[in-house]
């Protein structure tokens, strides 16, 4: 093994521009990031987030711009590639090979100096890489950060190409971090992640030495790891007050700033607005005046003649003075702030008055395989209608598991599901909105039927942005596809709506105005999250699944297991 190199590097783009289609995603992106920063990526979906990360770990190239990285870099992506090639067990043993290698490396080299061999330099180069990297407590650490990440159960000859979404994703995660990379790239990181996990991602990432970037949409994970934030969608006036992207603060402090952003550029673009209305019509009305005048008599022709043409120049150059401070002024104006994206439609219909139970659960009970505990376990569950209720646990307690039985979609293979609900919607984790040469639009109308596209078009629910309507659902971002997926869910105003991991994948102010929205929704609404910003603002009823016990909070009949 050639000697590992102790130079800590930093993380250098300049002037990163890439272009897609006719759209440009990125406009002359700077990031510097030295060893020990961790940069949080945010912005709304589609800004650019994940093209960046592809940019700086070499998957894409800029249209213009350069990247420098360091040579040690891991990039995880939203979602894994599904044709992994390996092994659960041989992904694992690579990730661990360089410090194993490392400690070997330094007890052959420590040999050497024993045996009077000049190899001081060599050994403190190694020694120094090793400590960096916690060599030699990377096994115990591989099993710690595989158990946590729910990885540790696999089988170790099992295909990782067979590994759904989710295992795949927190198995790449474990390598990653058992590896302890120079830079680490993440997209998304906390999804499919429950809170014994995110809990240890947070405090390894913490730990880690190098550089990490991460675009996330958990703000909890932002509050807590990020050292700055840089917004790709931050605005004429930026984040910083001073024209920039970066904020070196916390995310709560963050919003605070967003917020005061977006008041001064309104408020410099209106100013703006009304000085160049001013120049115009002062432009106008010089302009107007030159023509006017009464002519001379005979007897004063040349005195006219002498004063009237100096009279004419200064009205000339101040004509000439207000054209160009209206062209200056013109130049120099921001550009008007764009309306935000708001989701404005209700996430439910009205439940017109209707009374008594929305769902009623006696001895739910899903199998898994065979000797292993059930899917998913719920003794007794009633909801009324127009109520909210969160449903936590786990990554395996049966979450989702629970959602599909009420959605109709999974027969259980024991107890009793009534669901009074006449419409009932399900935002899958990851939803199918059609095929990816469609247009979102034409999905949208594909999948809700022409009559409620035509009463509910896709533009009045501020999910996606009319320019994207056009956009294949190939060409959409992970966000934006789940946009479109709860477009399609709530469109017909369900009187029951069901949401599995609502603000993953979501920008943050979708995310934000989710949870808004669910506190005025008139129907019923079930939600499973491992969201820990909506966690702790919840304030109905909670249903707790995997074995913890029930927290009713006032709510008649919740019960669960499994």
């Amino acid at each position: 093994m050639a000697a590992p190199t102790t130079t800590a590097a930093p993380l250098v783009a300049r002037g990163l521009t890439r272009t897609f289609a006719d759209r440009r995603v990125l406009d002359g992106v700077d990031l510097v990031a030295a060893p020990g920063t961790r940069v949080g990526l945010i912005g709304e979906n589609g800004t650019g987030k994940s093209t960046l990360l592809r940019l700086l770990a070499g998957r894409d190239a800029p249209d213009a711009g350069s990247v420098q990285v360091p040579d040690d870099l891991v990039y995880l992506p939203q979602e894994p590639a599904p044709g992994a090639e390996g092994t659960v067990g041989e992904l694992l043993d690579d990730a661990l090979r360089p410090l194993h290698d490392a400690v070997a490396r330094l007890e052959h080299l420590a040999g050497q100096l024993s045996a009077g061999t000049d190899v001081a330099v060599a050994y403190d180069d190694v020694l120094a890489w090793a400590v960096g990297h916690d060599a030699w407590d990377a096994d115990r650490r591989a099993e710690i950060t595989a158990a946590a990440l729910g990885v540790a159960d696999l089988d170790r000859d099992r295909p990782v190409a067979t590994l759904s979404g989710g295992e795949r994703t927190r198995l790449a995660l474990a390598a990653a971090l058992v590896r302890r990379p120079a830079c680490l790239l993440l997209d998304e990181p906390t999804n499919h992640l429950d809170d014994e996990a995110l809990d240890l991602l947070e405090r390894s990432l913490v730990d880690l030495p190098g550089v990490v970037v991460a675009a996330s949409h958990d703000r909890t994970f932002l509050d807590r790891v990020a050292t700055e934030l840089v917004d790709l969608d931050a605005g004429a006036l930026g984040t910083d007050g001073a024209g920039g992207r970066r904020f070196g603060g916390t995310f709560s402090a963050y919003l605070d700033h967003q917020a005061r952003s977006r008041r001064r550029w309104e408020e410099t673009w209106a100013a703006q607005q009304e000085e160049i209305a001013r120049l115009r019509e002062r432009t106008r009305t010089d302009l107007r005046s030159i023509a006017a005048g009464r002519g001379p008599t005979d007897n004063d022709k040349f005195v006219h003649a002498f004063k009237g043409a100096g009279v004419e120049r200064a009205r000339a150059r101040r004509v000439h003075d207000a054209e160009r401070r209206l062209e200056a002024a013109e130049r120099d104006a921001l550009p008007k702030p764009p309306a935000p994206l708001r989701f404005r439609g209700p996430l439910t219909g009205d439940d017109d008055g209707g009374s008594g139970l929305a769902v009623s659960v006696r001895g739910l009970r899903v199998d898994g395989v065979p000797g292993a505990p059930p899917r998913v376990a719920v003794d007794r569950l009633d909801v009324p209608v127009g109520e909210e209720l969160l449903v936590t646990g786990p990554n395996g307690s049966g979450k989702s598991t629970l959602l599909a039985v009420l959605a109709g979609r999974l027969a259980p293979d024991a107890g009793r599901v009534d669901v009074g609900a006449r419409r009932v919607a399900l935002l899958e984790q990851d939803p199918d909105v059609g095929p990816l040469d469609r247009t979102a639009g034409a999905a949208y109308a594909a999948l809700v039927g022409a009559v409620t596209a035509e009463e509910v078009p896709l533009r009045t629910l501020g999910l996606l942005h009319q320019r994207e309507h056009g956009t294949p659902v190939g060409g959409l971002s992970v966000g934006q596809r789940r946009r479109l997926a709860l477009a399609v869910a709530v469109a017909a105003g369900p009187d029951l709506l069901l949401l599995d991991e609502p603000t993953n994948h979501v920008s943050l102010r979708l995310a934000s105005e989710l949870e808004e929205a669910l506190g005025q929704a008139p129907g019923t609404v079930v939600v499973t999250s491992h969201d820990r910003w909506l966690r702790a603002r919840w304030e109905g009823p909670v249903l707790p699944l995997g074995g913890a016990r029930p927290a009713s909070r006032g709510q008649n009949g919740v019960g669960g297991g499994g």
